[in-house]
């Protein structure tokens, strides 16, 4: 029997950034469930992404922090009928991001990433490396996004221009679809971003208190416990494949008796 054999897992990420764990989770014998919290959606107003995409090739680093904000930019791009400046270096948060980044720009291969941890706070570490002084970044992230890389890069002496390419929104089926997973029972949500923990929380109520929950790493584990949200598993590394294993040591079956 498959360690997760009979176990239902909510998956709450788009599907085309689920693929990874979703297999996973399979592999593992689980029965996904897929109903995603997040959608993503144009900026309010799109012309100061529009401005800064149009001086890309001034900038020293391009630094994404989701494989969100590289779908924006790249949709961007294409919209404007402009590509990525040869010299601009790309900056990643994390392997997910560096294969976004790698699909949608050509193969281009992301100059700096954090060894860990895959967040904003390891991309500023990764980011004293490099002499910053001066050199001007573009941040484009979603209207939900923290201050945590501008600001530590700010202090590291770049000149930082944050510009919102997305925003995040709870998409309309969500509320039915939670139901409907919800009524066949479930054994845990799996989340991956505070984005998405406020997705379940503004769905739900209450009851979202009285799920398991798994998260991919410390800052949506803090976005979790602060909504009154039961978590059981906290991802490490901060990917798929590490949520797949957080899931698989919690909920795990027995061997069956020979």
């Amino acid at each position: 029997m498959k360690p997760l054999q009979d176990r239902r897992i909510l998956v709450t990420r788009r599907s085309e950034q689920a693929v990874s764990l979703v297999d996973a989770l399979s592999a593992l014998g689980a029965t996904v469930v897929e109903v995603p919290l997040i959608a993503r959606e144009p900026p309010e107003d799109a012309r100061p992404l529009d401005d800064a995409l149009g001086r890309l090739a001034s900038y020293d680093w391009l630094a994404f922090t989701s494989a969100n904000a590289v779908e924006a930019v790249a949709e961007a791009l294409a919209r404007l009928g402009a590509g990525l400046p040869a010299l601009v270096r790309l900056a990643s948060v994390g392997p997910a991001t560096a294969d976004a980044i790698a699909e949608r720009f050509g193969g281009r291969r992301a100059d700096l990433q954090p060894a860990a941890p895959y967040r904003a706070e390891g991309l500023v570490e990764a980011f004293r490396a490099h002499d910053l002084a001066g050199r001007p970044v573009l941040l484009p992230v979603s209207d939900r996004a923290r201050d945590t890389l501008a600001d530590g890069l700010r202090a590291q002496g770049a000149r930082v221009e944050r510009v919102v390419a997305y925003r995040t929104v709870t998409p309309d089926d969500a509320r039915a679809r939670l139901e409907s997973a919800l009524a066949e029972g479930i054994d845990l949500v799996i989340l991956a971003s505070p984005s998405a923990v406020e997705g379940l929380v503004d769905t739900l109520g209450v009851r979202a208190r009285g799920l398991a929950v798994a998260v991919i790493g410390p800052v949506t584990e803090q976005a979790a416990r602060q909504t009154g949200l039961d978590v059981r598993a906290v991802a490490s590394p901060a990917t798929a494949i590490g949520l797949a294993a957080a899931a698989e040591r919690l909920l795990r079956r027995p061997p069956a008796p020979r």
